[in-house]
């Protein structure tokens, strides 16, 4: 048995990295920032295990769409979300039902 780890999440997040890779970013600002660190930027969460949301960069989801990111919510993993490039941070925030969590000053 492997011993376990305590995280503070409440929630994970995760994007799919082969998508943003793809996009060359495509979000933030300037439209070059990655997807999952925009978002961490946007909510002001860190990137560590002590943070109370978890935006996790994985390999490729295999759905691969044109344009957009695929994103998974570990709350509701049977719905997968598919972000255009460009689109605003709080409509993600709202799509992943993190509208309530305020943004970073």
């Amino acid at each position: 048995m492997t011993p376990t780890v305590r995280a503070g999440w409440e929630r994970s997040i995760l994007v799919c990295g082969k998508c943003s890779k793809r996009l060359g970013g495509g979000f933030g600002e300037k439209r070059r920032t990655a997807l999952a660190k925009a978002l961490r930027t946007f909510l002001g969460v860190k990137r560590n295990r002590k943070a109370t949301i978890g935006i996790v960069e994985t390999r490729c989801l295999g759905v691969c769409p044109r344009g957009a990111v695929t994103v998974i919510d570990g709350a509701s993993p049977r719905a997968w979300i598919l972000v255009r490039e460009g689109t605003a941070m709080a409509e993600v925030a709202d799509a992943l039902g993190l509208g309530a969590v305020k943004p970073a000053e």
